[in-house]
């Protein structure tokens, strides 16, 4: 009888191996053959459903990035008023396109449609009327660097926005950040070739792991339009302020030596800096940059389909992804680990908030300093505090997840913020005494956006309405143009290749 019962387990332990090594052999066929290029990927080609054609776990996993139900303390892919949410950003703005408009981005899947809604980019009625340059495409599509390498990158930059609607339409996507032949890695943006090449870096010296932050790097970061480069005097030429290094007092020193100016606020009439959106310059100072982890280990985690490993293409919040992310290092409990990114992202905007507070105040009293007679030279410094104490408040700010990259650098650069704001309004107090005013300055009632956008002169019901029209009328001829020039670039089967 014992015979026989061992006999029986050793059965069933034998089919039950065999089951696995035939599935592990399945398995292993799966992932031999699971890339079967369909398509010739041209040199150019800025259609992500053709690379889809050659890469379809990938692709498919791409087109998730226009789902945008996911919404977290401080971001997430869901549409979100900013300047509904904080009337504030009106004022600090102000004089600025994002004081008409300030929505949190989507997905990649949506930019090229974003950035027709929105309101900063005007309403053009042809061609050549932006009122935006073209460098505005420059991180928006794969069709800016087909279009960089037909016409050239100077040429690129050169116009309106309005010039190149029906030339860039594709969404950020494959030809951004891959090559079609060998599939590496491959910066395609030259402002951050151009940016190493200033701080005497070979960029293609970079490892792997460095690119799958680097591609990244193209767009997520500080940059300005410099129309006054040698050579391309008038162009508003892409360029990344990294020459005297990354920090926040580097890219403000390279700023203050150039002079340069992004506008020039009409309340305290302060020369302004707006910060774009320096994620890679703030992760690179934060824990996980120190310990080698890259931009898509934690928003682009590799996942497992039929026996094949791939790179998830659904860019987003590590948060919507906490197992695939954070838990491959942590072994918190995702909602420990959630808890402990929103802790950082509170604490830092709470004193990200009393730093725009002082702010908003020095633009008013500044502006009552100059309808009181103030002199330039007696403004001369309290300006200065201004377009710096803003400086480091919208670095902290514009790069959306910093309070969780870096956390402690961005309580330094606040805490800076709050010290230089604070000596604007001393000046400015001592200044409004010394013209006779001796009492706190009146603030406005701005306490809604749309206040606010009274308050600083918008005539955001006029400005909607030409948006409305250009939308009806402008935007469908350049897609249906671009659908005409798309049907007639050749898309070659890999049989009619080896034929």
């Amino acid at each position: 009888m014992k015979n026989w019962v061992l006999f029986v387990i050793t059965a069933v332990v034998v089919f039950l191996l065999g089951l696995l090594a035939s599935n592990i052999f399945n398995r292993k066929n799966e992932a031999r053959f699971a890339y079967t290029p369909s398509v010739d990927i041209g040199e150019n080609e800025p259609r992500n459903e053709v690379w889809g054609e050659n890469f379809p776990k990938q692709y498919q996993s791409f087109l998730q990035t226009s789902d945008t139900s996911f919404a977290s303390y401080q971001g997430g892919a869901v549409m979100r008023d900013l300047l509904e949410e904080d009337p504030h950003l009106v004022i600090l703005f102000a004089g600025y396109g994002f004081s008409k408009d300030y929505n949190q981005a989507r997905g990649h899947y949506y930019a090229i449609e974003d950035l027709h809604n929105t309101l900063r980019t005007g309403a053009p009625k042809g061609a050549g009327d932006g009122p935006m340059p073209s460098t505005c495409w420059a991180c928006k599509s794969p069709d800016v660097p087909r279009l960089m390498n037909e016409i050239g990158i100077a040429e690129f930059y050169s116009g309106k926005w309005a010039d190149k609607g029906s030339e860039v339409v594709n969404p950020i996507g494959c030809a951004d950040c891959h090559d079609p032949k060998s599939m590496k890695l491959k910066v395609t943006r030259p402002a951050l070739i151009e940016a190493f090449e200033s701080m005497g870096k070979d960029i293609n010296k970079a490892t792997h792991q460095e690119m799958r932050s680097l591609v990244c790097a193209q767009c997520h970061v500080e940059y300005y339009f410099n129309k006054k480069l040698p050579g391309k005097e008038g162009t508003p030429y892409l360029v990344f302020p990294w020459k005297n290094g990354m920090t926040v007092e580097n890219m403000e020193e390279y700023y203050d030596n150039i002079e340069f100016a992004d506008w020039t606020h009409p309340l305290s009439k302060a020369p302004m800096l707006k910060a774009q959106h320096p994620g890679y310059e703030v992760y690179s100072t934060g824990v996980h940059a120190d310990r080698g982890v890259s931009c898509a280990d934690c928003h682009m985690p590799y996942k497992s389909e039929g026996g094949q490993k791939f790179t998830d293409h659904h860019l987003q919040s590590p948060l919507n992804n906490v197992a695939n992310s954070c838990q491959v290092c942590h072994r918190q409990e995702k909602d420990q680990l959630i808890q402990n990114v929103y802790s950082r992202q509170m604490k830092a905007t709470e004193n990200r908030l009393k730093l725009e507070d002082l702010l908003v105040k020095a633009h008013i009293e500044a502006k009552k300093a100059w309808d009181l007679g103030a002199t330039e030279s007696q403004m001369k410094e309290v300006l200065t505090d201004i377009r710096h104490a803003q400086w480091r408040w919208d670095y902290a700010a514009a790069s959306h997840g910093a309070s969780f990259h870096s956390p402690v650098e961005i309580g330094r650069v606040i805490g800076g913020g709050l010290h230089i704001a604070q000596e604007a309004r001393v000046k400015l107090a001592r200044i409004l005494a010394d013209l006779g005013f001796n009492q706190p300055v009146p603030m406005p009632d701005i306490d809604t956006k749309e206040k606010a956008q009274k308050f600083v002169g918008w005539d955001i019901e006029k400005l909607e309405e030409e948006k409305h029209e250009f939308k009806k009328t402008l935007v469908p001829k350049w897609l249906e143009d671009a659908k005409k020039r798309q049907e007639k670039m050749e898309v070659k089967t890999v049989s009619a290749r080896s034929n």
